[in-house]
């Protein structure tokens, strides 16, 4: 695939006109909600906004252009996104942005926002067996780290936190023009006066005192998420409720039975609004082995909720340890940090300031950032 479809005119015109691409235009998951909520307030800001995607809610992209790609090959993930990109720059040939701003790997861009971590990361872990099996033989590696490349070629990269830009330099030995532009937060929307206004329902809708500590875990893909390392920290006193997609609940179950704590935990699966969540809740945990970012992290701590998450998670770099939050290296640490936080002071206390830092991250300040990474490329 030839890079750079189409170049900036300099100086830039103001509004700038902004070609968004991602595959999924859409309010659900991490990505896609990253680059809705930009690209709403960008437009908002008066630039022109046009999307590339196969998937599109159309109710979320009111005043913009849209440009649905043709989604192909959906029997493999990697031939899919390969397909995207090829279309793609198909789309775009022969139009003019001031800058393109892609949201995946395949894709080049003037702004290329990186969500998840590299394909090679912790290929220096395996046997030379998994090597040759995973990377050097396999053409679904070779075409996935081919698109890889293509996105850390483009001009000016955009890290959502300083775990995926360490991954970056160290994969891509690329250690210039990569800004951290970390997601946002609806403060209006997760804000203490909502979740205590339903506080008290959504406690006696699920049975609970009003003494007792509750811990939240939001999130699919239990294992990565770190859902085996929090339920042996739970304390028998503490309730447990886990909210996301369903897998392997009956390994979980049997782990908190044995445990003797498995009248302590609830599966609620994928839920539609999360919030009676965090409202019925005292303590937000995400003890992620790998996380890019996490944001749940930042939703709690907008809702006035004390966190624990692990050094390992993008999220931790908003958090300083026993201030706004818990931060720990390794699990072990995570029975004493919830145990510290039945302290319904400490919770007060420590949820007041984890509201402050979530003020602070707002989606207008990440809007604000890619202004000024947009400008950096257009006169570049």
């Amino acid at each position: 695939m030839t890079q750079n479809p189409t170049s900036p005119r300099m100086p830039s015109p103001r509004p700038l006109k902004i070609a968004f691409v991602i595959k999924n235009f859409v309010a659900t998951g991490g990505a896609e909600r990253y680059a809705v909520e930009t690209a709403q307030r960008l437009l908002e800001k008066g630039h022109k906004i046009d999307i590339y995607a196969r998937q599109i809610d159309f109710d979320l992209t009111k005043g913009m252009g849209v440009f649905k790609i043709v989604d192909k090959m959906r029997f493999s993930s990697v031939l899919s996104l390969y397909s995207f990109s090829k279309e793609v720059k198909k789309r775009l040939a022969g139009r003019h942005y001031d800058v393109i701003h892609s949201h995946d790997k395949g894709c080049y861009g003037h702004v290329s926002t990186v969500h998840t971590f590299s394909f090679k990361r912790g290929k220096e872990k395996m046997s030379l067996l998994q090597k040759m099996n995973e990377f050097w033989i396999s053409p679904r590696a070779w075409l996935y780290i081919h698109m890889e490349n293509i996105q850390a070629a483009s001009q000016r990269l955009a890290a959502v936190s300083e775990v995926i830009k360490e991954d970056i330099k160290k994969s891509h030995h690329r250690d210039k023009g990569i800004a951290i532009i970390p997601p946002g937060v609806d403060v209006e929307k997760f804000c203490p006066e909502k979740v205590s206004a339903l506080r008290a329902k959504a406690r006696k809708d699920h049975g609970l005192g009003p003494d007792e500590t509750v811990v939240l875990f939001v999130g699919s893909e239990f294992r990565r998420k770190g859902l085996d390392d929090l339920i042996p920290a739970l304390d028998k006193k503490m309730r447990l409720f886990v909210v996301g997609r369903q897998e392997k609940t009956d390994y979980y179950k049997g782990l908190a039975k044995e445990l003797g704590v498995s009248q302590n935990l609830v599966f609620t699966g994928l839920v539609e609004d999360v919030i009676p969540y965090y409202a019925l809740a005292d303590i937000l945990v995400l003890p992620s082995v790998s996380e890019a970012f996490g944001m749940t992290v930042l939703e709690g701590m907008a809702c006035g909720l004390p966190v624990v998450t692990s050094a390992a998670a993008g999220c931790s770099c908003i958090i300083t340890s026993g201030k706004n939050g818990f931060v720990f290296e390794k699990p072990e640490q995570i029975s004493a940090m919830l145990l510290a936080l039945e302290d319904k002071a400490l919770q007060k206390s420590m949820g007041c300031l984890a509201r402050k830092k979530a003020q602070s991250c707002t989606w207008d300040q990440t809007a604000l950032a890619y202004e000024k990474l947009y400008h950096e490329a257009v006169n570049r």
